[in-house]
């Protein structure tokens, strides 16, 4: 019982719960009354950790009511599946999902996270809109090229302009927030003395990745998806290449890199090594926004601006 597992597979409607050391299960409503539920059938017994699928708007709520006091651990969904897979698990209903998530919290020893804040899921939930609003606009600005009616033309530009209103108003929300967190408001600032980051990449960096600054480079750079895989066997030698992370912290790198690439000594001159040693311009500018997801990771976990080395 001192090292018991709980799995829990979360849909929209409820949550399917499985407890490894009794082999117990039960469903619960995805609501307040079903996290009370949820508790009172966990009683007191110690719970080593609560093992959950990242299932995007699912878990929210689910994280918000419960992680300042109970061990929770969300684990990617593909590895979940794979852990079942090799276990020999074809079947996937809700309550097989449960019991291969305790099995794997209890398999690996999964430690808990750090408990998650409500601000974060607030922030959280702002970056998902503004990220809508961005696709919203690409849209409309891709469709205007074709449209010849001037009605649709001017019902585009009107939407188009509604969205840069809105988008406004989510980043000074956004930034409102963050500058109330003395903490947050502190990584902001580190991250925006960098060169290529700016507001919006600084508190995209800041909601996609909480725990910058207490992790490890490579930690950082597998977090973002930005570590190359090496795949080799025998003599055979193939292509490395990245896969996986969290893709909106790669794609916010992206844009910074470019302009890394242009103004920054060090990173341009990374960089045409890389194209000098044969490297394609692609991989040359990924191993940019590796260098700089580290080195801001670097910077907060050290507490200090960016500064220009010197010759």
């Amino acid at each position: 019982m001192m090292n018991d597992s709980i799995g829990i597979d979360i849909s929209k409607g409820r949550l399917d719960a499985f407890r490894l050391s009794d082999r117990a299960h039960r469903a619960f409503a995805n609501t307040q009354a079903g996290f009370d539920d949820l508790r009172r059938w966990l009683g007191d017994s110690p719970i080593s950790r609560i093992v959950y699928e990242a299932t995007g708007p699912y878990h929210g709520a689910f994280e918000c009511a419960l992680a300042s006091d109970l061990p929770l651990v969300k684990v990617n969904p593909l590895q979940a599946r794979r852990f079942a897979q090799a276990r020999g698990s074809r079947a996937k209903t809700d309550r097989v999902d449960a019991r291969m998530l305790a099995l794997m919290g209890d398999a690996f020893d999964l430690q808990p996270d750090p408990p998650v804040e409500e601000t974060d899921h607030e922030l959280k939930e702002l970056q998902i809109e503004r990220t809508a609003l961005v696709r919203d606009r690409t849209r409309l600005l891709n469709r205007i090229k074709t449209q010849t009616l001037s009605l649709t033309k001017r019902h585009s530009k009107a939407r188009i302009a509604q969205i840069e209103r809105q988008l406004a108003a989510i980043q000074d929300e956004i930034e409102t927030r963050l500058r109330a967190d003395d903490g947050k408001a502190r990584k902001r600032d580190i991250l925006t003395s960098i060169p290529g980051i700016g507001p919006v990449t600084a508190s995209t960096i800041l909601i996609e990745c909480p725990e910058i600054g207490m992790l490890g480079r490579k930690q950082i750079a597998s977090l973002a998806g930005l570590a190359p895989m090496t795949r080799q066997s025998g003599q055979w030698r193939g292509k490395a290449f990245i896969q996986g992370g969290r893709k909106f912290l790669r794609d916010a790198l992206y844009m910074p890199a470019l302009v890394a690439m242009r103004f920054n000594t060090q990173m341009r001159a990374k960089y045409e090594a890389l194209k000098g040693a044969g490297k394609p311009a692609k991989v040359a500018l990924t191993a940019i926004m590796r260098k700089l997801i580290e080195l801001a990771n670097a910077l907060i976990r050290d507490d200090r601006k960016w500064a220009q080395m010197r010759a």
